[in-house]
């Protein structure tokens, strides 16, 4: 076994891997950029190494600054986690022509099955099924619509080197066909330097299961079961679980038998996935799946089949790397119980899930859950990386019982100071179709409203909101004994009138201090009481309420204070207006503005163009995906102010519109 290896990765990946590295007494190196110095990964490494500043380009894609780190450090071997250099056959050249094990499979391995095109060429020359479409070399533009003209609509336009759902398109219609097309060029160009596509035929009710395969170095190779992960938006997983909902053991045996069947054909070492797409209008049968891609490193969804194994995978991979055989075979293998991950990101849902950044003022993981994370109370979401903040994984004796776990879970999980989609994975665990195992990969998109849907805050959570901003809720270990103390009013007891802003929804609150601990807060629709039992920074316990109360104040942008509630498992988030911006002054149909940091890639209107209500305006590149932001109404562009290329800051003005005439 190795004594000391690098990880060349961030954030959660890093931190797991280092765990497991740990336990079993190897030493750890970590690789960080400038934005990461003070990162969790750094801190719970041996030893850590700067590689470059922040963009990705020039610093955790640098494999030889990687390199040399793992060599000044006399590290024995890489561990790639997933993302970045995890799937470059390069990068595994040159590790191993320096002398370095790299803890995964072999270059030519990741050659064969990292061209979408060729790999699905291989997989039928190895008896598995693939799915019907175009993976030639010809990619002019008109060829490839006759393609999918011939192949019928509608069709998924895929980066032939992609992956993470980037460089991928669905295509309804013939007249889509042009603009998708460019976008998934342009996108595969810019994550993976290749604009190459490939044209599939798009699965009308698919289900998302893949196998977890295991090689080693001796020739042999097992399937370690399946993964169901159809419940996706953008193309990308937001809660995966193990085993499938309806597998049936035909079907496992069969897909088993093909995801063995492509690792032996390019002699796979360590560990992998074959991902397939399952038609699931008819329940899953074993003549209804076609391999889709093999991703040649370990998933961010493995720990649903750690829970339902009993295996640390992280652990196999670092002793197949190390030389050793695989300690089973097929046959000892066998699934207990099941297991759910939650992918948990800073992201505006509603806004359709654009990436956020912000501070983490707040954050509480559930004691009942695996936390998969890299980042702690206090860290920075920046505009560099993913915007990942944890994965909650839970196991249960039985789907219903995981699945009641996780909503536990995420109910218990609190964090305050970035925007999640903490809110949206709680309506999709409560969901129907979800909850009884009845999912495809078009459920999210059938029900974003419903799973979007924001409820009004409750008059208590307003109260407790309103009592916090205000700096009533104050500090029991005050050391002024005045501190605590409300004021004596000749006229009755003091009064305090606040504005709080939820989204669409204004709250005007007028709140009456009867003494330190107890208040009286009304608005527009209700008067209730509040005594505090306890108070402290960022907890108050109201009397009669079983549950504590928890909040946590946070500034953003310098001038919009947020306060966040956290009550019976629901998180609600408030603006305060400082005065000088009006609480009802949102973001009109007039300006388009960016929103976040990124890169301009195209600009689509010039001044003076007519528009429709949702046309595209601009497309803007941040946190490694393409959002094209588009017009709130009919109108006539009034001025742009970037060029493609530009890089701009959140909130920047993009496009305006003449405004519309009373």
């Amino acid at each position: 076994m190795f004594s000391k290896i690098l990880i060349a990765n961030r954030g959660e990946i890093a931190v797991r891997v280092m765990r497991t590295a740990k336990r079993m007494g190897v030493a750890t190196v970590a690789i960080y950029s400038d934005a990461d110095e003070g990162a969790m990964h750094v801190a719970e490494s041996d030893e850590a190494v700067r590689v470059g500043p922040a963009p990705v380009a020039d610093s955790y894609l640098q494999a030889e600054a990687i390199i040399a780190a793992a060599k000044v450090t006399g590290a024995e071997a890489i561990h790639p986690g997933y993302g970045f250099l995890s799937e470059n056959p390069d990068f595994v050249d040159e590790v191993e022509r320096q002398g370095l094990v790299f803890i995964g499979p072999s270059a030519d391995a990741i050659r064969a099955m990292g061209l979408k095109d060729a790999a699905k060429a291989l997989m039928e020359k190895a008896k598995v099924p693939v799915v019907p479409g175009y993976h030639g070399e010809r990619q002019e533009p008109e060829f490839l619509k006759a393609q999918a003209d011939e192949i019928g609509y509608p069709v998924l336009i895929k980066a032939r080197a992609g992956g993470g759902g980037k460089g991928m398109r669905k295509v309804e219609t013939p007249d889509q066909f042009a603009d998708a097309l460019a976008g998934a060029q342009r996108e595969g160009k810019a994550s993976f330097a290749d604009d190459r596509v490939l044209i599939e035929k798009y699965v009308t009710s698919p289900r998302h299961v893949e196998i977890q395969v295991f090689g080693d170095s001796h020739g042999d190779a097992v399937h370690l079961f399946e993964r169901d992960c159809s419940l996706q938006r953008r193309h990308q997983k937001v809660i995966e679980e193990a085993p499938a909902p309806g597998m049936t053991e035909e079907m496992r045996a069969a897909m088993g038998e093909a995801a063995v069947k492509a690792a032996r054909a390019i002699g796979y070492s360590g560990a992998g996935t074959v991902e397939f797409i399952v038609d699931g209008s008819d329940g899953l049968r074993p003549d209804r799946f076609w391999f889709m891609e093999m991703n040649t490193r370990l998933q961010v969804e493995h720990p649903v089949t750690e829970a339902i194994t009993g295996l640390d995978l992280v652990e196999m991979q670092l002793r197949v790397a190390a030389g050793d055989p695989l300690p089973f075979t097929q046959t000892d293998l066998a699934i207990n119980g099941h297991a759910f991950e939650a992918r948990l990101y800073a992201e505006d849902v509603p806004r359709g899930f654009l990436p956020a950044i912000g501070r983490l003022d707040h954050l509480r993981f559930s004691d009942a859950a695996r936390n998969d994370t890299g980042v702690r109370e206090g860290d920075e979401i920046t505009p560099h990386y993913d915007p990942m903040i944890a994965k909650v994984v839970v196991h249960g004796r039985s789907r219903d019982e995981a699945l009641a776990k996780l909503r536990a879970a995420l109910a218990d999980t609190q964090i305050a100071g970035t925007v999640t989609n903490k809110a949206f994975l709680s309506a999709l665990c409560r969901h129907e179709g979800f909850s009884n195992g009845d999912v495809d990969t078009g459920l999210i998109e059938r029900d974003l409203a419903q799973l979007v849907h924001e409820g009004e805050a409750p008059v208590l959570a307003q109260a407790v909101a309103a009592i916090a901003v205000l700096g009533l809720a104050g500090d029991a270990d005050q050391a002024d004994p005045w501190g605590s103390l409300p004021g004596w009013r000749v006229w009755g007891p003091a009064q305090h009138f606040i504005k709080l802003v939820q989204g669409s929804a204004v709250f005007d609150l007028r709140v009456s201090l009867r003494n330190s601990r107890d208040f009286k807060v009304s608005s527009q629709s209700d008067t209730i009481n509040v005594s505090l039992v306890e108070r402290a920074p960022r907890r108050m316990v109201v009397d009669g309420h079983a549950q504590p109360l928890r909040f946590a104040v946070s500034k953003t942008s310098g001038r919009i204070a947020q306060v966040t509630v956290f009550l019976s498992g629901d998180t609600f988030v408030f603006e305060v207006p400082d005065g000088v911006t009006d609480a009802g002054d949102v973001a009109s149909g007039d300006d388009v503005r960016a929103p976040m940091p990124g890169l301009v890639k195209q600009v689509r209107v010039k001044a003076g163009q007519k528009v429709t209500k949702g046309e595209a305006l601009t497309v803007l590149e941040a946190m490694k995906m393409e959002h094209t932001l588009a017009a709130a109404r009919d109108g006539e562009v009034a001025e742009v102010y970037v060029s493609d290329g530009d890089q701009v800051s959140d909130g920047d003005l993009l496009v305006s519109l003449v405004p519309e005439k009373e």
